[in-house]
């Protein structure tokens, strides 16, 4: 772990922002915009935004695989008794055809931090690929679903990727994968595309508490009930990326500060009963 604290001055914050509102994505190169300066969501205590209001999708789009934006078949993406829930109905999911969502919150972030509480039920969908076993994600600093490809597969972002166990294996959770993006690890840039934390692993459907604390484009840690199981820095696109070559070309700035939360549908069902956030300063 890199023992250095995570910048955190008001001129630092105030330039990043600047630089981010000067840069965001034109309508007329095909992206849109999604403004940062409305809050949101239902307030809670100690400066706690409540993301997700219990009751409904109010404040969230889905944006699914080779659908149009706010498509929602079958009811992908759902509340039940006050879950926040992913789940296929077969008429809907026969197979899964790589149809993997999104499930965007209505505004952009920069400095915060997020905690969302998931776990894993039921089985895996037919059709859904091996790695995507109780497999999710918190995409984080993601570009607008307005300008991602109708058949685009992930939004160019950093995933907190949420694991769940198969009942015998280790298998982290709160992973980094950089679809579209890398960034700076130990000192480096980082090529991988995904990156193991090293938190526990959670088998069965218990729940489990996952953080990242994320300081524009500068710090980013992970959390999983309440202990640090990875850091790293420095997010920015990555140039290899036909995706995050579109972007740049329509004025995105490389490094990246501030953008979308979007959670995923990945083909197997899970369960968040909180998704709050806390902007810092």
């Amino acid at each position: 772990m890199n023992p250095l604290h995570p910048k955190s001055s008001q001129e630092s914050h105030s330039t990043n922002r600047r630089n981010f509102i000067g840069q965001l994505l034109v309508a007329g190169a095909g992206f849109s915009v999604v403004g940062c300066g409305r809050k949101s969501g239902n307030a809670a205590t100690d400066g706690w935004i409540q993301l997700f209001n219990g009751r409904n999708l109010d404040g969230w789009t889905p944006k699914i695989r080779y659908l149009e934006l706010g498509e929602n078949p079958g009811d992908t993406f759902r509340v039940v008794d006050g879950l926040l829930s992913v789940a296929y109905e077969a008429q809907e999911y026969p197979t899964f055809g790589e149809r993997f969502g999104h499930l965007f919150y209505e505004r952009t972030f920069s400095h915060y931090r997020i905690r969302a509480e998931y776990r894993f039920v039921g089985e895996q969908v037919k059709g859904g690929p091996g790695w995507a076993i109780r497999n999710s994600g918190l995409m984080l600093h993601g570009q607008t679903p307005e300008s991602m490809r109708v058949d685009q597969d992930f939004p160019v972002s950093i995933e907190a990727q949420i694991l769940g166990g198969n009942g015998t294996d280790p298998r982290t959770t709160m992973n980094l994968c950089t679809p579209g993006t890398n960034v700076i690890m130990n000192g480096e840039l980082h090529l991988p595309h995904c990156t193991s934390s090293s938190s526990d692993t959670f088998h069965g459907d218990q729940w489990v508490v996952a953080e990242a604390e994320v300081y524009g484009n500068e710090t980013i840690r992970h959390f999983v009930n309440g202990t640090e199981v990875l850091f790293y820095e420095t997010p920015q696109l990555d140039e290899r990326d036909e995706d995050a070559q579109r972007l740049m070309a329509a004025g995105h700035p490389k490094m990246i500060s501030e953008g979308t939360i979007s959670l995923q549908s990945e083909s197997h069902s899970v369960q968040f009963r909180k998704v709050e956030l806390k902007e810092l300063v």
